[in-house]
């Protein structure tokens, strides 16, 4: 039997020689990796974040031809070793005290073009080409990330039936967050909106307004530094008749566009089945007041989807289409597999609406609805 750890480094070696690959493509000599995303991708899952509000965390990754270091401080470089283990890994670390201002990245650098997952003094920024690479997951990745939609579905679900009417978009947030959180889930998105503020905000972010009947629920849930959506509705009472036809509406867009999301397809074909579905349902222009969402992975979107992206769907990436109709919304993780797509986030149980699409049925989220009290 393979043991775990051989199964990572496997990983890892994968990860490095895509790395150098890229490096020789972009003609640069070494490789800074700062963002948490990478990090984490470049490492199988290791954590350096401190600030959820913060794209990079305590500790880099720089990647030469011949080495590889992980640059951080005496704060940090415990945990890292101890508890992530990236010593084992083979990481050469580079540590600082924190109360020094010495730069190992040019220290290391010296004479070398450099390149960068982001912006950075003299270096060649390779943020979008590592989207893709972190974007394009192996076979243990797509398992951890089957794990994580189970605990994002069962976090929502908790909180979807915990809310009452009279508890403000504070506490319902703060509801979602205790149950991701409490399963190992850093909720990095947590936006709630209610009555309303539904109709008003694509991105309603918690207020001290209280839920009267109609609420939104939206996580993007962290672990292993994988990142996995769910959105859910929940209407106290029942539905007026105008949520209701936008949330049928909303559920056709999604499955054909889920349903559309298959290797031979490429983004763009995808983003056009949504424009299409828009129209088809009598809102030609909703998509245009907000994104549809797009290809997933180690941020919440590695690539929003957009006219003209024509990189293709493969086997093993995930994506998040949330399309959305004014007061109404859906959003699930798919994995896209060898025969089928597979939905991460579903809910046992949760109210469902069975659209017919490309010769088959899909089943995309309803309304819960709840009495109150």
């Amino acid at each position: 039997m393979i043991s775990e750890k051989a199964v990572f480094m496997q990983e890892i070696d994968n990860k490095l020689t895509s790395l150098r690959y890229l490096m020789e493509e972009a003609e640069v000599d070494s490789l800074l990796l700062q963002r948490t995303s990478s990090f984490s991708w470049a490492t199988c899952g290791a954590d350096p974040h401190i600030n959820t509000a913060a794209s990079e965390g305590g500790a880099a990754l720089l990647i030469t031809h011949d080495h590889r270091y992980l640059l951080t401080d005496n704060i940090e470089a415990s945990r890292l070793q101890n508890e992530e283990n990236l010593d084992e890994q083979g990481w050469s670390f580079q540590v600082l005290p924190w109360y020094e201002t010495g730069n190992k990245v040019r220290e290391l650098t010296a004479g070398k073009k450099l390149g960068t997952d982001g912006l950075y003094p003299e270096g060649k920024d390779l943020s979008v080409e590592l989207a893709w690479l972190r974007a394009q997951l192996s076979r243990f990745e797509t398992e951890r990330f089957k794990v994580l939609g189970e605990l994002c579905a069962k976090s929502m679900k908790d909180a979807a039936y915990s809310i009452q009417p009279g508890m403000t978009e504070y506490k319902i947030a703060g509801v979602l967050s205790q149950a991701a959180e409490s399963r190992g889930v850093q909720a990095v998105v947590n936006l709630i909106g209610t009555d309303e503020r539904i109709f008003r905000y694509r991105h309603p972010l918690p207020t001290d307004k209280k839920l009267d009947r109609y609420a939104m629920l939206i996580l993007c849930g962290r672990k292993w530094g994988l990142i996995c959506s769910i959105s859910r509705l929940v209407y106290f009472g029942e539905i007026p008749e105008e949520i209701r036809i936008k949330s049928m509406a909303v559920a056709e867009i999604d499955a054909r566009m889920i349903s559309n999301t298959r290797p031979g397809k490429n983004i763009a074909d995808v983003f056009s089945c949504a424009q299409e579905a828009y129209s088809d349902c009598g809102y030609p222009d909703e998509w245009k007041k907000h994104h549809q969402g797009g290809l997933a992975g180690y941020e919440p979107r590695e690539v929003v989807a957009a006219p003209g992206i024509n990189k293709p769907v493969r086997v093993h990436q995930t994506y998040a289409w949330n399309p959305s109709i004014t007061g109404s919304k859906s959003e699930d993780t798919i994995l896209v597999s060898q025969r089928s797509n597979e939905i991460l986030t579903t809910i046992p149980g949760w109210p469902s609406i069975d659209v017919s699409v490309n010769g088959g049925v899909l089943t995309r989220p309803d309304i819960l609805v709840r009495q109150q009290g």
